[in-house]
């Protein structure tokens, strides 16, 4: 038995603080990618407008995500589409959400990783999003659930945005370039977890599922797995490519 092996028992991951210390074991989401985060922020804060509206531009092109955007939503008190038709990137009903996804792309860029209120804040997202009230302004509101699997497809988009506009950046060097887009996969994935948590039974707690059910759960499992080698061997070879 290696030494250095710590040891995790299944029942403490369904505490938030022992779940999110083992997260961050597990994928070593250091101090220091929280702090590459906070340094990126004066250059992903400008981005932020673009980036919104390039994610609502996708989330409008498919009816199956577009629909969620057609009930009034929670804290919004305006005038509400009654159809698909007339949702577009101008309609107040889709300006209100794109301010919530703004404002969290900038807690990403500056939460205090050291302090548990922001981890239950990115659980809350995570939460909301089933049609529970992960936050104290849904209690009592209409459920509003979005499937994980578009929960997930976002975001891998949200992820491959960030990536380009990193990348892209003429005012970045190689070397931030690299640790910044470490550090945003890191917290992007652990983001990924705490939803994934709040729709998916640990095997635990977990009723018997049909054999079709359990081979879909397997294939969305390995095509995560591979995203993220293919993310990894992606973030090396620019590494490698800098150095030759």
């Amino acid at each position: 038995m290696p030494s250095h092996m710590q040891f995790v028992t299944e029942s403490s991951l369904s505490d938030l603080p022992h779940r999110i210390q083992y997260l961050r074991n597990f994928v070593d989401f250091t101090s220091e990618d929280a702090a590459i985060l906070h340094t990126t922020k004066p250059l992903i804060a400008p981005l932020i407008p673009t980036v919104v509206d390039t994610v609502y531009d996708k989330l409008l092109s498919f009816s199956v995500t577009a629909k969620a955007f057609v009930p009034r939503q929670t804290g919004y008190s305006g005038a509400t589409p009654t159809k698909l038709a007339d949702l577009s990137q101008d309609h107040p009903q889709i300006r209100f959400r794109k301010d919530f996804l703004a404002n969290y792309l900038v807690k990403l860029v500056s939460m205090d990783y050291e302090k548990i209120e922001s981890w239950q804040y990115l659980d809350k997202v995570g939460l909301m999003h089933t049609g529970q009230s992960g936050f104290s302004h849904r209690v009592n509101k209409p459920a509003l659930r979005v499937e994980y699997v578009h929960c997930a497809a976002l975001l891998g988009y949200v992820e491959d945005i960030v990536i380009n506009a990193i990348l892209t950046h003429p005012d970045i060097e190689l070397e931030t370039k690299t640790a910044a887009l470490r550090a945003f996969n890191k917290i992007l994935w652990i983001q990924n977890d705490l939803f994934a948590r709040h729709y998916i039974p640990e095997a635990s707690t977990k009723k018997p599922t049909s054999l079709v059910s359990s081979l879909f759960a397997n294939r969305t499992a390995l095509a995560t797995a591979a995203s993220v080698v293919v993310l990894g061997c992606a973030i090396r070879y620019i590494t490698l490519a800098s150095q030759s």
